[in-house]
C-alpha cells in the first residue's frame, strides 16, 4: 500500500551561511532501497551546528528523525506505508518530507513516541558503538566526559546497564541527575576525578582530554569523541606514560562501520522496555529551530533538542510542553 503525499511541494530547511532557512522546495524523489517518510520530529547534534558557515548555499541539512512511511520501497523490501520508523540520515532530515535508505532505519515500536525515537540517530549510536570498543563493560571502571550532552547522557545510561561503574565529568553550565541515569561518581571538574579507568570516552578536548588520558589503566581504552571546548590538546608520547599499552581510538560515527538498522533497533528496544531514557532538554515546533540551536551554542541544553513537525499526525511527546525543558536540565 502506498500513502501518496498530498503536494509535490513541501516545506524544508535549506542551508545558508548564516544558518537554516525554512524554504518550500520540491517533494524528495526516493531512490532504489528508500522510503518516503513524513518526518513527525528530528533532533539537532552539535556538530550540525558549525556546519553551516562551511557548506555552499542550498544543501540540506538535517540527520537523525523519526516519522511515518507514507511511500514504500520501490523493490517491495523494507517497511510498508504507515509504518513508524526512526534513521539516521547523511542529510534532508529537517523537512516535512525526506527519502531515508532502507540500511538507515528502524521501526519505532507503538509504546515510543517519536520525539523520543528523533534522538537516537548520531547521539545514540555514538554512545552504544564508543562503548563497545571497551569491551565487555561488567565490573569496569569507565569515566564519561562532557556526560550532560547528547552522547553523554546516553553513554551513562548504557555503560551502567552493562555492568560499568560510571564517573561522569559534566560542566557547569548545563544540570542534569546524572546520578539517576547510573553513574556512581559524578564531578564538575576534571581536577575532581581520580583513579584509573579501563574505558575514557572523552568529548571535551583540550586539558580535560590531556588529563583523562593520563587517567588510563595500562590495558585501558580512550576513546577521543569531539572536542566541545574547542581547546587544542597537545599529545606525544610522553602522554602516554606509564601506560604504552593503552589504546586510543579516534571515533566519528559515520565511518564507525556496525550496521546502523540493527544498533537503531536495539536501541529503540531498550527504551521500549524502560532501560533507556532519551534525555530531551528542549522541545519545540519546528519553527523554533534557531531558538534551539542558540541554546545549543550556549550550552543551555542537556541531553538532545528535539523539533515537531507540525501537522504530524504522531504525538511526538518528548519532554514536557515546548521550549526549554527545565525538568530534563535544559535552563
Amino acid at each position: 500500500m502506498t500513502v501518496s503525499p498530498p503536494h509535490t511541494v513541501m516545506r524544508a530547511y535549506v542551508g545558508t551561511r548564516k544558518g537554516p532557512d525554512l524554504r518550500d522546495v520540491p517533494l524528495p524523489e526516493p531512490g532504489p532501497g528508500e522510503v518516503l517518510v513524513r518526518v513527525e520530529a528530528f533532533s539537532v547534534n552539535r556538530g550540525e551546528l558549525g556546519l553551516f558557515a562551511r557548506r555552499e548555499e542550498g544543501w540540506r541539512p538535517g540527520q537523525d528523525l523519526a516519522g511515518t512511511v507514507v511511500q514504500p520501497a520501490a523493490d517491495g523490501g523494507g517497511p510498508a506505508a504507515g509504518t513508524r520508523i526512526a534513521a539516521m540520515n547523511d542529510y534532508g532530515g529537517w523537512a516535512e518530507y525526506a527519502a531515508v535508505p532502507l540500511d538507515r532505519l528502524a521501526v519505532v515500536p507503538d509504546s515510543v513516541p517519536s520525539g523520543q525515537a528523533a534522538t537516537l540517530g548520531v547521539a545514540g549510536l555514538t554512545a552504544l558503538r564508543a562503548l563497545r570498543r571497551g569491551g565487555s563493560l561488567l565490573g569496569k571502571q569507565v569515566l564519561i566526559t562532557g556526560a550532560s550532552g547528547g552522547v553523554g547522557s546516553f553513554a551513562v545510561q548504557l555503560a551502567a546497564a552493562g555492568g560499568a561503574e560510571v564517573t561522569a565529568l559534566t560542566g557547569a553550565h548545563r544540570t542534569l541527575d546524572l546520578a539517576a541515569l547510573g553513574a556512581t561518581t559524578v564531578v564538575s571538574d576534571v581536577d575532581l576525578v581520580s583513579g584509573e579507568f579501563d574505558l575514557v570516552l572523552e568529548s571535551v578536548g583540550g586539558q580535560v582530554l590531556n588529563r583523562t588520558l593520563k587517567m588510563v589503566s595500562p590495558l585501558g581504552n580512550f576513546v577521543l569523541l569531539g572536542t566541545s571546548s574547542r581547546e587544542p590538546a597537545t599529545l606525544t608520547i610522553s602522554s602516554f606514560v606509564p601506560h604504552v599499552r593503552q589504546t586510543l581510538h579516534p571515533f566519528w560515527v559515520f565511518g564507525s562501520g556496525e550496521p546502523v538498522s540493527q544498533d537503531l533497533a536495539d536501541l529503540l528496544r531498550l527504551i521500549e522496555t524502560g532501560r533507556l531514557t532519551p534525555v530531551v532538554g528542549w522541545t519545540g515546533f519546528w519553527e523554533l529551530l534557531p531558538e534551539a540551536m542558540d541554546a545549543m551554542r550556549e550550552r543551555r541544553v542537556a541531553g538532545k533538542a528535539v523539533l515537531v513537525v507540525e501537522g504530524a499526525s504522531d504525538s511526538s511527546d518528548s519532554g514536557s510542553g515546548y521550549g526549554p525543558n527545565t525538568e530534563d536540565g535544559g535552563a
